[in-house]
C-alpha cells in the first residue's frame, strides 16, 4: 500500500467501524443493555495485514480468523496488542500451530479436539488458552458444532466437550459460539443459543461468554445475550481480498 492508498483505507474502515459500533450501540439500547457488554470481534479472514493493523490503529483490539496459516502470518506481521480468535473449523493437527498465536479458539466441536488443544497449550503456552464451544443449532453433522442433547456421537456431545475443557489444564472454557442456520430465523436460532448457554453456565458459572451474530444479523444476537458479534463484511466492506 502507498501512504496515499493507506490514508485511504483508513479513513474507509473508521466510517465502517463507526457504523457498526452505532448499530451495537442502538441494539444495545433497544435490549436495555450496556454497549460495554458486547464486544467487536473484527473478522478479517481474507484480508491483508495492513487491514489488521490499521484496524488495530483505530481502537479495535479483537480480531477474527479461520485459516491457520493465514492467521498464524497475520499474527506474526502485525505489531498490535490485539486479542487473536480462531473461529473456522479446526483439525487437531493443527493444534500446536494454533495455541503459539490465538488467545480465544472459538471453534471447539469434539472431545478429541478439546484434548488435542489442552495438551498443545500446557506444552507451549504460559497462560490458559481461552476456547469457545461451536454449537450446532440444528444438529447438521455437514457443519459441525456440538450437540446439546443426546447424541449418537458422544465426541459431538456439548456436556462432555464442556466437561473436557473445564478438566485440561492449558484450557479455560469461556463459553458458547453460534452461527444462525440459513433457514432460521435469527431471532429463533439465538433463543434456543441462549437457552443453551444459560444451561452451561448452570454447571460451568465461568462460561459466560456467547459469541453470536454477523453482519447481518447482530442486532437479534444482542437482542438475546450476545456477548460477541464476529463482523466482517459490514467493517471491512467487499473488496479484492487475499484471495
Amino acid at each position: 500500500m502507498t501512504a496515499l492508498s493507506a490514508e485511504a483505507r483508513r479513513a474507509e474502515l473508521a466510517t465502517s467501524l463507526a457504523e457498526v459500533t452505532g448499530r451495537i450501540a442502538r441494539a444495545c439500547a433497544a435490549a436495555d443493555r450496556d454497549p460495554g457488554s458486547v464486544a467487536l470481534v473484527a473478522i478479517t479472514k481474507t484480508y491483508p495485514a495492513s487491514d489488521v493493523a490499521l484496524l488495530a490503529s483505530l481502537g479495535v483490539t479483537d480480531v477474527g480468523e479461520n485459516k491457520d496459516q493465514e492467521a498464524a502470518a497475520k499474527a506474526a506481521a502485525v505489531d498490535a496488542p490485539l486479542r487473536w480468535h480462531f473461529v473456522g473449523q479446526l483439525q487437531r493437527n493443527k493444534a500446536k500451530s494454533v495455541v503459539t498465536y490465538a488467545d480465544v479458539v472459538e471453534s471447539v466441536d469434539s472431545v478429541r479436539l478439546a484434548t488435542a488443544l489442552g495438551a498443545a497449550a500446557a506444552r507451549l503456552r504460559e497462560r490458559p488458552l481461552d476456547v469457545l464451544i461451536q454449537v450446532s443449532l440444528d444438529g447438521d453433522p455437514a457443519r459441525g458444532g456440538a450437540v446439546d442433547a443426546s447424541s449418537p456421537d458422544p465426541e459431538r456431545d456439548l456436556a462432555r466437550i464442556a466437561d473436557a475443557i473445564a478438566s485440561a489444564d492449558g484450557l479455560r472454557l469461556g463459553g458458547v459460539m453460534a452461527v444462525a442456520p440459513r433457514d432460521w430465523e435469527p431471532l429463533r436460532a439465538f433463543d434456543e443459543l441462549a437457552g443453551i448457554a444459560a444451561r452451561l453456565r448452570a454447571v460451568h458459572p465461568g462460561a459466560t461468554v456467547i459469541s453470536a451474530g454477523m453482519s447481518g444479523d447482530l442486532e437479534q444476537a444482542v437482542t438475546r445475550g450476545a456477548t460477541h458479534v464476529r463482523i466482517g463484511s459490514s467493517l471491512l466492506g467487499m473488496r479484492n481480498t487475499l484471495r
